[in-house]
């Protein structure tokens, strides 16, 4: 197979899902760029590649070198070990750094960093404590050595193989020789398809019990992040069997296995296990342990979960039965009040006209445990909360505030004039001594109610957290509008609720900003009700027509760049958001943000910059975290401003909430993305000045009209839609919403 060596430049294009990169490279001894093709994961600018594959001819793109296999090398150059020091690998060394090590040493820099360390001090302006730190981590790598090589011959990247270390330390090679498939569930940035690569490598069987369990766990995994809980066994088995190419019969006989030893569970095996007294006496060999489909435990209907999801869902229904059972302690005193009284009186003292609606739901809010508040953008729902926390006030009982994200916590508290934190704040998360939550029901919050805004946003997971952190004798309102896009987690809590019926609610629909002339609330509701946005005299309400995908990512940049702030004077990069339904595309999430970077934030002298797989992050930039990192306390949807890079400490600090710094390692970049532009669920619980929505046929999938709605009421003060007017026709009438596996209306009923 031909072969390739050389130091790859930058990375055009990097699939996370699949691994799929575009890359250029500098063929050793050549002043030319070459582009490779393949599954590169992990790869970064600087590193040293020996790479195996054929060179093939793109009809569109040219000649490319299409990867089978590759791995990363030590540098023989002086121009390759210089990129190979700043490329990020050790901790102290960036580019400035590298240059004057390679500079003073020559080709003999890494047998100088090898045996005599302690020469650094050499090196013009290092300074004998920066050389020591350098000298520290250089030695700490030589350490993993032995594990970055077996890992790469695996075909893993120098950055993955990093991961894997910091994870199991000097146990690394066993684990992964042992079971592979342990790295998809334990180390983030490694899936199923990386775990299953390396596994082939190690020779593992095709249809090895280990591999089989883990691409049952993987396809359950992979369901959650379409918001399911669970998947119906016969659904589990068929998704399995394509993704492993083994047989249903092989896959089932797996998942027996797998709920007989717990790993995942099914609503039949709760009561099933009782049966096992243990996995040795009761399973003789996985042969003869299931004698066909009619003794299984499960049966093809039943629900499969993974173990964490079924006992959300199963503490978020026993948590909400605990609480109606229990008395309250507010309940009797505004049970007995005159409301006549208090309205009459809040009108007169305070202007607060409340409707008959509202009225019943501050009188819902303070008598009964738990409740439910429900309604769209304008139609008076702050207005009700802070009514009811006025009156809990006036009476010194104490009310806490909570949304899942800190943009929904901030919008609540300015719109409240009440302290209002994070779900994860709130419950006091600690990663110390294991992650957990320190409020829970051994320290249960100290409150006589629980206000949670933006409900709709809120995971299966996430509320059996909050609700477990109760205090019995307190009350609970939910507030959140139904008709937006569910959660980006597993799980459709506001809707099981409403739909169960085991909790009171109200539905407030009465806008009151259409009288204030907002065509962003009157549009919202038409959309609500299936019928288009009108554009005609409105003053914060607008659609430009370009039905070409490139054409519409052009105006759209031009639109916030320019068009927008010249006529109504907002700041592109602070005031504007652009929203996309999907991350593909020349108008998506991707393309968006990069063109967006390079008008708003241009690469110029003095601003430090840094690359990651495709992405390239400056100083400047507006970047989402992608996932939870409870050690740096950020969560998935956190939106801060790139202030600080240091390349030489290969540290990256954001700002978030205008306040709070956050130290990123550069390994850690995998969970920033720039911000520029969000996927309309990204942007859920965020309140923006402007909202600019590209929409086109092109994103057919996707046009649903509660995606339209929520990205519309996102905004605070001006809609811009860009785009084709049949696609906004197409998402208004689409009211198709993908139902989720989800068991928490039924067990909320029982």
């Amino acid at each position: 197979m031909p072969t390739l060596e050389g130091t790859l430049e930058r990375i055009t294009y990097h699939s996370p899902e699949d691994g799929y990169t575009v890359a250029r490279l500098t063929p050793q001894g050549k002043g030319y760029l070459v582009t490779i093709v393949g599954k590169l994961i992990g790869i970064k600018p600087g590193e040293t590649l020996a790479l195996e594959g054929e060179w093939k001819e793109h009809r569109e793109h040219g000649r490319q070198f299409e990867v089978a296999s590759f791995r990363t090398l030590m540098p023989a150059t002086i121009d390759g070990m210089r990129r190979y020091l700043g490329s990020g690998l050790i901790k102290g060394i960036g580019a400035a750094t590298a240059k004057k090590i390679t500079e003073t040493f020559g080709k003999y820099t890494l047998e100088v960093l090898e045996r005599e360390p302690d020469r650094l001090v050499e090196v013009p302006g290092l300074g004998r404590k920066k050389a020591e730190l350098i000298k520290r981590a250089w030695r700490e790598q030589q350490q993993i050595k032995e594990v970055m090589l077996f890992l790469q011959e695996l075909g893993l990247s120098t950055g993955l193989a990093v991961k894997i270390y910091k994870q199991y330390g000097d146990a690394a090679m066993q684990v992964v020789r042992d079971n592979p498939y342990r790295l998809a569930d334990e180390v983030y940035g490694i899936g199923f398809v990386t775990a299953d690569a390396i596994a082939q490598g190690l020779g593992m069987s095709h249809d090895a019990p280990e591999r089989i369990g883990a691409g049952l766990r993987y396809s359950l995994s992979q369901a959650t992040d379409d918001g399911h809980c669970y998947l119906p066994a016969e659904e589990l088995l068929l998704r399995a069997s394509a993704l492993l190419e083994v047989t249903e019969d092989q896959a089932e006989s797996e998942l027996q296995l797998q709920i007989a030893d717990c790993r995942v569970q099914s609503r039949d095996s709760f009561v099933a296990q009782s049966s096992i007294v243990n996995r040795q006496s009761s399973i003789v060999n996985r042969q003869s342990s299931i004698v066909n489909r009619q003794s299984s435990i499960v049966n093809l209907q039943s629900p499969v979960y993974l173990p964490p999801l079924a006992m959300a869902e199963t503490g978020v229904a026993a948590a909400v039965g605990r609480l109606l059972r229990a008395p309250s302690t507010i309940a009797p005193f505004y049970r007995a009040a005159n409301w006549p009284r208090v309205f009459a009186h809040l009108a007169e003292k305070r202007a607060t006209h409340l409707t008959e609606r509202q009225q019943e739901a501050v009188r819902m809010a303070l008598t009964d445990k738990v409740s439910v508040l429900t309604g769209g953008p304008g139609t008076g729902k702050t207005t009700t909360l802070r009514t009811v926390i006025h009156l809990l006030q006036a009476k010194g009982y104490r009310a806490l505030l909570a949304s899942p994200t800190g943009r929904a916590a901030k919008r609540l508290a300015e719109a409240t004039g009440a302290e209002a934190k994070t779900i994860h704040r709130l419950l006091e998360y600690s990663p110390q001594g294991g992650p957990h939550f320190r409020r829970n029901a051994d320290w249960p919050l100290e409150c006589d109610l629980l206000v949670i805004d933006e409900v709709s946003m809120l995971d299966v997971l996430l509320a059996n957290h909050m609700l477990k952190a109760v205090p019995p004798q307190a009350h609970v309102l939910l507030v959140g509008d139904a008709d937006q896009l569910p959660s980006v987690g597993p799980g459709r809590v506001l809707r099981d609720l409403l739909e169960s019926q085991a909790v009171p609610s109200v539905h407030l629909d009465a806008i009151f900003r259409q009288a204030e002339g907002s065509g962003i609330a009157l549009n919202a509701q038409r959309i609500n009700q299936g019928q288009p946005p009108t554009f005609q005299g409105m003053r914060d309400f607008y659609f430009f027509a370009a039905s070409e995908p490139e054409a519409c990512a052009a105006l759209t940049v031009e639109l916030v760049a320019s068009r927008i702030p010249q006529r109504f004077g907002f700041d592109s990069r602070r005031d504007i958001q652009v929203l996309s339904p999907m991350h593909k595309g020349a108008a998506g999430v991707a393309n968006l943000n990069r063109l967006l970077q390079e008008a708003l934030n241009p690469a110029r002298p003095g601003v430090a910059e840094r690359a990651y797989g495709a992405t390239l992050f400056r100083v400047g930039d507006r970047v989402l975290q992608g996932r939870n990192n409870y050690d740096l306390d950020v969560y998935n949807g956190d939106v801060g401003v790139v202030e600080r890079i240091d390349l030489d400490e290969q540290v990256l600090h954001v700002c978030f909430d205008e306040e709070r710094s956050v130290a990123y390692d550069f390994d850690q970049l995998d969970e920033l993305a720039l911000a520029y532009a969000l996927s309309v669920h990204k942007s859920q619980g965020g309140e923006y000045p402007v909202v600019v929505l590209p929409l086109l046929m092109q994103h057919y999938n996707l046009l649903q009209r509660n995606l339209l709605y929520t990205a519309v009421t996102r905004a605070r003060e001006l809609v811009v839609l860009v785009g084709d007017r049949k696609a906004i026709g197409v998402a208004v009438q689409n009211n198709n919403v993908l139902q989720r596996y989800s068991g928490l209306a039924e067990r909320l009923k029982q």
